[in-house]
């Protein structure tokens, strides 16, 4: 049961019942016609990432089966999720991934749930806790700051180089009303 691919996806929904507010941010991240099942964080060697919209379809076209999902399909996925009923209280969900260049190795996810924080610094929480908990699960201490290729845009972990990749959905809360936001890497059997 290794997941073969992997799609990021997002979304924000507002209702005045705060379950409704979830489905609809699941809906709008399109993904509310599965039965999700929250896993842990390993991103497994050679997962591809694919578009959201490539991996969606295969339901929506008859006859196409590329990547077998279809409504009612128990699906595995790292979930972030934030609620909120506070008119004008920021709130963001993120997933990070600090993906591997050698598709042979694992990766990790990590998943933010955070308040009053903006979208650049929701991704770049994420992406260094997904580095941090990867170097964690290898023995190793990390530095992300001193592990970090500003130029090159990647870390190196133990000699082997990792690519961040995030995720994020951010929302203000809305009067009289709940907002919820999330965020989510969906496996592909």
């Amino acid at each position: 049961m290794t997941p073969k691919a992997m799609f990021f996806t997002k979304g924000v929904g507002v209702h005045k019942l705060k379950l409704a507010s979830f489905e609809l941010a699941l809906r709008q991240a399109g993904i509310e016609k599965f039965n999700l099942v929250p896993v842990s964080s390993i991103f497994p060697p050679r997962c591809k990432i694919v578009k959201r919209t490539d991996a969606l379809k295969s339901y929506k076209k008859s006859g196409e089966k590329k990547w077998n999902l279809f409504p009612g399909d128990v699906v595995f996925a790292v979930i972030a999720r934030n609620d909120t009923d506070e008119q004008g209280r920021m709130i963001s969900a993120c997933v990070g991934l600090a993906q591997p260049v050698d598709s042979n190795r694992y990766g990790y996810l990590s998943e933010v749930h955070e308040y009053g924080m903006d979208a650049k610094s929701s991704a770049e929480l994420a992406e260094d806790l997904a580095a941090e908990m990867l170097a964690s699960t290898l023995g190793l201490t990390f530095d992300p700051d001193k592990s970090w290729n500003q130029r090159k845009e990647e870390w190196a972990i133990a000699g082997k180089i990792y690519r961040p990749r995030s995720s994020v959905q951010v929302a203000k809360g809305q009067q009289k009303m709940w907002t919820s936001v999330v965020s989510a890497a969906v496996f592909i059997l």
